[in-house]
């Protein structure tokens, strides 16, 4: 995948974004476990970010998708992990199946004004008893006149203290579970919706992050993202989206632990001399900065794919396991390089090793794409 001179306009405008609206205050926001939302959209929105590959008749700029790719391979410099990943719920993990199957009347009432950075969006797939065995799920939304009645619950909701929708997967009949699901925007100030206080997390500090319950909830039944029974095909649809955001999202962070690890590296001397003298030291970062070049080689392929409107589910899938081994892999390795200054919070290379540790598991674990991957490999085998 080339990246055209229109393509380089818009990363350099985001990047001036990033310095002036979101770096500087990212250490305050970490602090306090959230950042303002509803203020940092209503200005990305305003610049364009939040529709870059959304239809042009709702706010978007109605790019190919390669252009949110560049999106969230820039969203790796900000100095976090918690603020591009909850942008990339915004673009990349609510609003897909919106933006392709939704009504036109739905879509001029939650997608346009996402877009717009008016609304702030989360998904809702995983449960306390169903995180990566989607099919499993429990809430229910049964059809009682014009409207749905929601019961059950989200958790690990992303957005969830400050949205003001959800894009919910959820029962909708009693058929086989890869069958009787749909996905509904559900408005989060609809009575008999709970949401807890932002649970304490590992990492992925600046992003709050809710359990909701619903109780009777009662929504409209035009608020169904396209079919009823297609929630499932619609959500491992978005899936492939929020996997491919997720290889490019971290491609620029981590380049930017192994350039702050070999900047200490440099400066750091032990036994007389520097640490980057050590074969081990300087041989290892040069590996781990191949490995992110193969990732990114591998993350573009499938972009490019995906933008010629193929099945990229194999490429997606591959791309989301080596993003999440990758995460895990590079970060403890730069961590140990910085020594005991490494575990201090005050590094940067402590809350990438905390932030990306989440890529193994969020929008499907490991487990969850070496089972894909198997699966297919069996079938093209037989």
């Amino acid at each position: 995948m080339i990246y055209t001179s229109e393509h380089e306009e818009v990363r350099r405008t985001l990047a001036r974004f990033i310095d002036k609206e979101i770096n500087p205050f990212v250490d305050e926001w970490e602090r306090a476990g959230r950042f303002p939302a509803h203020e940092l959209f209503r200005k990305m929105g305003e610049c364009g970010f939040l529709g870059l590959n959304k239809p042009v008749e709702y706010g978007g700029s109605g790019l190919d998708f390669s252009y949110a790719m560049l999106m969230a391979e820039e969203l790796g410099t900000i100095r976090c992990g918690g603020v591009p990943l909850s942008i990339g719920v915004q673009t990349d993990m609510a609003t897909p199946a919106l933006a392709r199957f939704g009504s036109d009347e739905l879509r001029r009432e939650f997608l346009a004004p996402s877009i717009a950075g008016e609304m702030v969006a989360c998904i809702g797939v995983s449960e306390p008893g169903a995180g990566s065995d989607v099919a499993s799920i429990k809430t229910s939304a049964r059809a009682d006149g014009d409207e749905w009645v929601i019961d059950g619950a989200k958790t690990w909701i992303t957005n969830g203290c400050q949205a003001d929708w959800m894009c919910m997967l959820a029962n909708t009949g009693d058929g086989p579970p890869h069958r009787n699901k749909s996905l509904l925007c559900v408005p989060m100030k609809s009575k008999g919706i709970t949401v807890s206080a932002p649970l304490d997390k590992l990492g992925m500090r600046s992003s709050d992050t809710a359990t909701i319950h619903f109780d009777g909830v009662r929504i409209p039944r035009r608020f169904l993202i396209g079919e009823a029974g297609k929630g499932f095909t619609y959500q491992m649809l978005q899936f492939q989206e929020e996997r491919l955001w997720g290889a490019a999202a971290c491609l620029k962070a981590h380049e930017a632990s192994i350039a702050q690890t070999l900047e200490y590296a440099q400066t750091r001397r032990a036994f007389g001399r520097r640490l980057l003298d050590n074969q081990a030291v300087a041989f290892r970062l040069a590996e781990l900065q191949t490995e992110v070049e193969l990732l990114r080689s591998l993350a573009y392929r499938a972009v490019e794919a995906y933008v010629r409107g193929e099945d990229v589910t194999r490429l997606a899938t591959m791309a989301k396991l080596k993003a999440g081994r990758l995460g895990r892999e590079l970060t403890d390795a730069c961590l140990q390089f910085w020594g005991g200054m490494g575990f201090m919070n005050e590094t940067p290379v402590s809350r990438a090793y905390r932030d990306h540790r989440l890529t193994s598991i969020g929008g499907g674990a490991d487990e969850i794409m070496l089972t894909v991957l198997s699966r297919m490999m069996d079938k093209r085998a037989a």
